[in-house]
């Protein structure tokens, strides 16, 4: 038995003792209540960062727990290991993405296992082998026999030195983020899965999830963005030829119609490009806003600019003659690529009708007011019409109804439900991927490989050079022969977009050893859904909608029988940390870790500066911020394990703040979690020392001391039951644990009854630790004469008998002022408690020689005398 806690000494030994019983090898059985506990997986980066070690950590205190009730638990970890930064860093290093990436795996699985996460790595996967992405390839296919899988042509952001289609995140000021060049729009064919099918179940399902948190909800209902409007045709007046079609709209404000002072197109709009041909000015539009990203956000934030068209529209039901402007704030790929401008009504159109002189007509004022006030901006909430003909006097409601009919009858609009969502866009023009399994052929077309050439193995010896897709180049995987007429053919070399493996890992856990199938539907059925995902709040709206559909893709192909993935969901904090530099003459800064720095604070205590220890230099405070590469304000947990051991790192991480919030660094706070340790530490060595003796279990023949000390004791495993179990909130069962055992270390040990009450109580306390402490608490149970594993030992059950008072703490009030305390019987009558204030000694000085008008007694809280004078 070590003296002192030495967790280099214990953890390694105790992590090999779990690894050679595989205590955490899960297998399906029907006796027990299944849990399936699952962590967003890691991209394989190289190194595990904080916040990779918070959500992890989360998890296996929530499995940990929930073994201990009994359930059988399954925790697998796995890796999502396709992606851009992999080829990023292969060009780097010139090294092929999958020799990086293999290697960043191995040294990752490492860290988790150091950190002592009780994972079943015998169901580990990684998105980039064969035997995963075969079976997304599979499914693919089986998507495109059911039309759920299409091809078009789609405006996409355009690398012209990269030669490849950016993500609307790696678009900066209209550059890409690593070429710096200036992107094009580029219409490309694409590949696209109709997930606008399943829209409506996928915002009806969102009531099924009452494990997940309300925002989470609100945001994908809006991503959703369910509307009821009107589609509304505009006849063309002039500037095209005759035959043309009607310009279609559709709108969620049809009460704001007889407003509409212009309508809007996309610079790529049919139109704008017919009307270009003899209009210099809008050609040079065109061009300039194929240069723009496509992302909604920066079209949101974006400077609003057009051209008029020379096209005129008639208003569908005065016919009075509007104008067609092209303006960059409208995108073809949403909608019809038109919209109706009501400057009166909507802030953008007003900012642009003030911009280029066009009239601003109100129809809507509110219902207690005769007119509305436009001067300064447009009035955007719904009311009452008027200025509006027919439809004076009707409110924003009525109208809807009122307008599609009046519409209907004239041929030019009608009802309609449309989704903000639009299908989910998979190809990627990059090589570290899924390959998309379709073979083009000059006489048959498209045609998906068939199953007995699956998978579509990507080459791994690549080495990207950042021109274009290395695929797209190499003939021995490009070259093929036709699967239907034996001919010439070509691959597809667009891959997967990397939210296609995120989107099913969950499902393939289950399955892991399924050679023969995507799923093993048995297994499959047997362990989902999960009942507690755990990831960053930023995941909260693509990662779970697209995992939700493909849950229910799967579903329909008969691969599950549940609705949903993720029964419950925390969407755990960001991890900050101070941040420090030095800038030079040149504006250049250089950024320090805070493990080198020794902060500086002002007379209030606010942190000013900083000094580098080593030099003692000056450095400047960037204040509190993400932990970050680029700020190099990352702790690295290996320093820390190195130097505390894994379970002071698991115990702050989870007492320094409550899991969903935001959690900020603290040096100090970790010294502090490592000196608990060491308390708990030392008083099981002073009680072991002392003579083991058997735990206490009843109250009977206990004392005083001993009965207060059972009740806290007991109290204490109440509320860390319900802390952990039910809130999920660990930081404040770690903080009752403290409370606890700031009781033990002030405890006089007498008798053998005040040992057995106290290995009682170090038998709880080192279970209620176990989950966020696992190396410790397994050595201090056997310390405390137990064999086996404390992970299989029963979470232990409340005596409720401990929880009742023999004596309750009554405040003792004169005139309502507290001037003492007595203690009395639990069931202890009014005149007993009236008797015992009168005699306590420091509220009978008020007393003393005073006329005693009233006493009053409040049951198990106090007893006030007023006294006249």
């Amino acid at each position: 038995m070590y003296n002192d806690y030495q967790p280099q000494n214990i953890e390694a030994e105790i992590q090999k003792r779990w690894d050679d019983q595989q205590v955490f090898v899960a297998k399906e059985d029907d006796s027990k209540e299944k849990f399936y506990c699952l962590s967003m997986f890691p991209y394989p980066s190289g190194k595990l960062h904080m916040g990779h070690v918070r959500n992890y950590t989360i998890g296996d205190v929530i499995s940990r727990y929930q073994r201990m009730q009994g359930k059988n638990v399954l925790q697998p970890m796995g890796w999502d290991a396709f992606g851009l930064p992999a080829e990023n860093a292969a060009m780097q290093n010139n090294v092929a993405p999958a020799k990086w990436t293999y290697e960043n795996i191995d040294y990752m699985r490492n860290q988790l296992k150091a950190l002592g996460l009780g994972y079943d790595w015998t169901r580990e996967v990684a998105t980039c082998h064969p035997e995963y992405y075969r079976w997304e390839q599979w499914l693919f296919t089986r998507l495109m026999a059911k039309g759920l899988v299409y091809r078009k042509m789609s405006v996409v952001n355009w690398d012209p030195i990269d030669q490849t289609v950016l993500a609307n995140e790696q678009v900066i000021d209209g550059k890409g983020w690593r070429s710096g060049a200036p992107v094009e729009r580029k219409e490309i064919a694409q590949w696209f899965l109709k997930i606008t099918d399943y829209a409506d179940e996928l915002l009806r399902d969102l009531d099924q999830l009452e494990g997940w948190p309300e925002q989470v909800k609100t945001m994908q209902k809006n991503w959703i963005g369910k509307s009821t409007g009107l589609e509304i045709q505009f006849p063309l007046a002039s500037g095209l030829e005759a035959g043309a079609e009607n310009l279609k709209v559709y709108t969620t404000r049809p009460d704001t119609l007889m407003g509409v002072t212009y309508v809007a197109v996309a610079a790529d709009h049919p139109w704008s490009k017919k009307a270009a041909i003899n209009n210099e000015p809008l050609e040079r539009f065109i061009e300039a806003c194929s240069h723009v990203s496509t992302a909604e956000a920066d079209i949101e934030t974006m400077e609003k600019k057009g051209v008029d068209t020379g096209i005129r529209v008639k208003h569908p039901i005065t016919g009075e003659t509007v104008p067609v402007w092209a303006a960059n704030f409208v995108l073809m790929g949403y909608g019809t690529g038109a919209v109706m401008s009501v400057p009166a009504h909507d802030q953008r159109d007003y900012e642009f009708a003030k911009k280029y002189d066009l009239p601003i007509k109100s129809v809507i004022r509110p219902k207690d007011a005769d007119d509305v006030d436009v001067s300064e901006a447009a009035y955007t909430e719904k009311g009452v019409l008027f200025n509006s003909g027919q439809f004076d006097g009707l409110n924003s409601k009525q109208a809807l109804n009122e307008m599609a009919k009046v519409l209907g009858e004239l041929g030019l609009g009608e009802k309609q439900t449309n989704f903000r969502l639009r299908d989910w866009g998979i190809s990627r023009q990059r090589y570290w991927g899924c390959p998309i399994p379709v073979i083009y052929c000059p006489a048959c077309g498209a045609l998906p490989v068939p199953e007995k050439d699956l998978p579509v193995r990507l080459p791994e010896d690549v080495v990207p050079d950042g021109a274009g897709s290395p695929l797209a180049k190499l003939d021995s995987f490009k070259n093929c022969s036709c699967p239907q007429c034996g001919g010439p053919a070509k691959r597809e070399t667009d891959t997967f977009d990397t939210f296609f493996e995120s989107s099913w890992y969950h499902a393939r856990y289950t399955s892991r050893n399924s050679n023969d199938a995507m799923l093993d539907k048995a297994a499959a059925d047997h362990w989902l859904p999960v009942d507690q995902y755990i990831g960053g709040i930023e995941h909260a709206i693509l990662h779970l909608l697209y995992a939700r559909f493909f849950h229910k893709l799967m579903r329909d192909e008969g691969l599950v029988s549940t609705d949903e993935p993720f029964k419950n969901l925390l969407t755990q904090g960001m991890v900050l940390a101070g941040s420090w530099y030095q800038q030079d003459a040149s504006g250049k800064q250089t950024w320090y870790s805070p493990l080198d720095v020794e902060p500086v604070a002002d007379e209030k205590g606010g942190i000013v500066s900083g000094k580098l220890k080593a030099t003692g230099e000056e450095v400047r405070y960037g204040g509190v911020i993400k932990m970050s590469k680029s700020k190099n304000n990352g702790i690295d947990p290996q320093t820390l394990i190195d130097q505390y051991g894994a379970d002071t790192l698991r115990l702050y991480i989870m007492f320094a703040s409550p899991p969903e919030q935001t959690l900020e660094w603290s040096d100090s706070a970790v010294d502090g979690a490592y000196r608990f340790l060491n308390r708990v530490w030392r008083q099981v060595v002073a009680h072991v020392e002392a003579g083991n003796t058997s735990a206490c279990n009843s109250q009977d023949g206990l004392n005083k001391a001993q009965k207060a000390l059972r009740l806290k004791l007991h109290a204490t495993l109440q509320k860390v039951s319900d802390d952990i179990g039910r809130r999920m909130h660990f930081n404040t069962a770690i903080a009752a644990t403290m409370e606890l055992m700031n009781e033990l270390s002030r405890y006089q040990v007498e008798s053998e009854e005040d040992k057995a009450v106290m290995q009682e109580a170090l038998e709880i306390l080192v279970l209620m630790l176990s989950p966020m402490t696992p190396h410790i608490s397994q050595q201090l149970w056997g310390m405390l004469g137990h064999d086996g594993l404390v992970l299989n030992v029963a979470w232990p059950e409340v005596d409720e008998n401990a929880l009742v008072k023999d004596e309750i703490e009554i405040m003792v009030q004169v005139n309502g002022k507290l001037r003492g305390k007595i203690e009395v019987a639990a069931d202890a009558d009014k005149d007993s408690i009236i008797a015992a204030a009168k005699q306590n000694e420091q509220a009978a000085k008020f007393i003393e020689g005073k006329e005693i008008v009233k006493e009053i007694v409040v049951p198990g809280r106090l007893v006030n005398i007023v006294i006249k004078g």
